[in-house]
């Protein structure tokens, strides 16, 4: 009799899970945000938690575990349990270019989680201080070109900017020579910008929404965006592509992942709560308002989307000869 119970019992225990599955979420979820609270990554977060909230009818709850660059975070996430109560947020940095930094990093993008939906993408924007001589992009790079060592922009290592700007060194010389331009280091985005915006240094990459105020403001001048196509805050500010550096792109963008082993009815869920959302015009209008873009949406174009750029930063990275610090 008791074999009988236990068979019944091993018999039942898909149907039981399944139905689990199908009711998620019973309670709280967690959305892991690898960076610390107030900075963009933490805003496009919040926006997600609160929009999936109201999706589904359930908290869910931002925990920012910020540290080296967004790794520290992604690292402890990927090892907590795979039930459907703890997603990610993934990014360029922790996703893509952690991989060409650090060989022996804690976790694989692509073994230990399951990338859902892609939730933002812009352009880095090159800007010069407004008392430097060029007006255009042409006339900045010729210039690099003929006087190689004789500018120097500030970054702050491995960020977006950074790499936007060793992608460039790399593709926009002539000849198979690449620009040379002499970098310096800042271990902050603030005393960066205040150099730039005092004139100690000319000119560097930026996130097109931390650029917008001092461009309106004319203190800082666009020469360039980063994007394939021109961004709707810029209209006037062409592409790098497009000015003859053809096929560059170096994008700053984040999405939303699961821990891999989450089952695949939940994943599901979450796919198609998100192209709900992001199709939504509310979410649209903040994202336009402030130059992000809404890519294509959905599981299998996202997961494609992190593999490319783990391939490009890798490859920027190494030929670059970017150590991790």
């Amino acid at each position: 009799m008791q074999r009988r119970h236990l068979v019944a019992a091993a018999a039942l225990a898909p149907f039981a899970s399944f139905a689990q599955d199908a009711a998620w979420p019973t309670k709280p979820v967690k959305l892991v945000c690898p960076f610390p609270a107030g900075g963009t990554s933490d805003i496009m977060a919040r926006m997600v938690a609160e929009a999936l909230g109201k999706e589904f009818g359930q908290q869910f709850i931002v925990e920012n575990i910020g540290g080296a660059g967004g790794t520290i975070g992604t690292a402890r996430a990927a090892k907590m349990a795979p039930d459907g109560y703890t997603i990610v947020q993934s990014g360029v940095g922790q996703n893509a270019v952690a991989h060409g930094l650090d060989p022996k990093l804690a976790y694989d993008s692509m073994r230990d989680f399951v990338h859902i939906s892609q939730v933002h993408s812009g352009p880095n924007v090159l800007v010069v201080h407004p008392e430097q001589p060029f007006k255009t992009f042409q006339e900045l790079i010729t210039y690099i070109r003929r006087n190689p060592g004789k500018l120097n922009y500030g970054y702050t290592h491995a960020a977006s900017g950074h790499m936007a700007m060793e992608l460039l060194k790399q593709v926009g010389g002539e000849k198979g020579q690449p620009l040379f331009i002499v970098g310096i280091p800042y271990r902050g985005g603030g005393p960066m910008m205040q150099d730039l915006l005092g004139g100690q240094i000319p000119m560097m990459f930026i996130n097109q929404d931390v650029a917008l105020p001092h461009i309106k403001a004319g203190k800082l001048r666009a020469l360039a965006v980063t994007s394939k196509e021109r961004n709707p805050l810029y209209p006037d500010t062409p592409t790098i592509a497009e000015t003859g550096v053809k096929g560059y792109e170096a994008l700053s963008w984040s999405g939303i992942s699961a821990i891999k082993g989450t089952p695949k009815p939940i994943v599901d869920k979450l796919e198609a709560a998100m192209k709900k959302i992001m199709a939504s015009p509310e979410i649209k209008q903040r994202m336009e308002s402030v130059g992000f873009v809404i890519p294509a949406q959905g599981s299998e174009p996202y997961t494609r989307f992190v593999k490319s750029e783990i391939d490009l930063w890798t490859r920027v990275i190494k030929t670059a000869g970017i150590k991790a610090e």
